[in-house]
C-alpha cells in the first residue's frame, strides 16, 4: 500500500488493523468489506492460475472506491468474490459483518441479493417494459405488494434523477438514461454495496461523465460505491483508488493521490 501523507497513513492503519485481526474474528461495524489473505486460483487448459494472490483489503461503509488493473491483473476475480458470485480457494471475506467466504451456494445467494445491487455496461432492460417497471423487477421476484413497489421504485428513479422518465421505454430513451435506469433498479432493495462493473464501457465519454456525477451524488448520500473499471480517468472520479497487478494489491491511493499522479503522468 501507498502511503502518501499523515491522514492517509492513519487511514491506511485503521485498515490494517481491520484486515490483520485474528482469523475469523469480526471486523468493526465499521467496515463494510474486509478480506483477509483471499486467494482465488482456477484450472485452465491443464494449468493452474493463480488470478488473486493473497489480497488484504478492507472497505469502509459509505466509501466510493474505484478497483482498476490491467487486463489479467485479477479485477474481475475480485469483483467476482466481493459481489458473492464466487468464493475464494483461501482466506476470508467478511461482507457488512457476516463471514461470507464459508457460506452455501444457497445462503449466499441470499446474501447476494440482500447486500449488493449490480450495475453492469450492459444495461440488461427489458425493452418493452418502462423505466419504473424495469426498477420494480427486483421486487417482484422478492414478493413485495405492487403499491409498495412502486414506491420504492419511483423513489430508486428519482435518486437518479430519472422521476420525470419513469413512464418511458428503453428505446425512449438515451444511453445514459438507460444506465441511469439500471443503477436505480440496483437501488431499489436498498443494498449495503453498489457494484459496478465497468459502467461507462458502452458510453461515449460526455454520457460517461454524466454517469460519474450520478456515483458521485450518490456516495455523497452516503451509499458505499464500489467500481471496477480498466480506464484512469474514470477510476479518478472515486474517493479512494485500489490498483490490482498479477492478483495482489500494487497501490492504495486517496482520489487526490491518484488524480495527482495521473495528472504528472501526462
Amino acid at each position: 500500500m501507498t502511503v502518501s501523507s499523515a491522514p492517509e497513513s492513519l487511514t491506511i492503519t485503521a485498515e490494517r488493523r481491520a484486515v490483520s485481526s485474528a482469523q475469523g474474528a469480526a471486523p468493526d461495524k465499521d467496515w463494510v468489506i474486509v478480506t483477509r489473505g483471499v486467494t482465488r486460483q482456477y484450472e485452465m487448459g491443464g494449468e493452474i492460475v493463480r488470478a488473486l494472490r493473497g489480497v488484504d483489503l478492507a472497505v469502509r461503509r459509505n466509501e466510493y472506491v474505484a478497483i482498476m488493473g490491467p487486463s489479467g491483473s485479477g479485477k474481475s476475480t475480485l469483483m467476482n468474490l466481493i459481489g458473492c458470485l464466487d468464493t475464494p480457494s483461501s482466506g476470508e471475506y467478511w461482507l457488512n459483518g457476516q463471514q461470507v467466504s464459508k457460506m452455501s451456494d444457497d445462503a449466499l445467494a441470499h446474501v447476494r441479493n440482500k447486500e449488493i445491487g449490480f450495475v453492469f455496461q450492459t444495461f440488461n432492460l427489458l425493452p418493452r417494459a418502462t423505466a419504473l417497471q424495469n426498477v420494480e423487477l427486483p421486487l417482484v421476484y422478492a414478493g413485495i405488494s405492487s403499491t409498495e413497489r412502486k414506491r420504492r421504485a419511483t423513489q430508486a428513479l428519482e435518486r437518479v434523477q430519472l422521476g420525470e422518465r419513469m413512464l418511458h421505454k428503453p428505446n425512449e430513451l438515451s444511453g445514459g438514461q438507460r444506465q441511469r435506469v439500471a443503477i436505480a433498479r440496483a437501488l431499489v432493495n436498498e443494498p449495503s454495496i453498489l457494484l459496478a462493473d465497468e459502467p461507462t464501457g458502452n458510453l461515449d465519454s460526455q454520457t460517461s461523465e454524466e454517469i460519474m456525477r450520478v456515483f458521485e451524488g450518490l456516495a455523497s448520500q452516503g451509499q458505499t460505491v464500489i467500481m471496477v473499471t480498466h480506464e484512469s480517468e474514470i477510476a479518478a472520479h472515486a474517493r479512494r483508488v485500489v490498483v490490482l497487478r498479477d492478483g495482489v494489491i500494487a497501490s492504495d491511493d486517496s482520489g487526490d493521490v491518484f488524480r495527482s499522479r495521473l495528472h504528472q503522468g501526462r
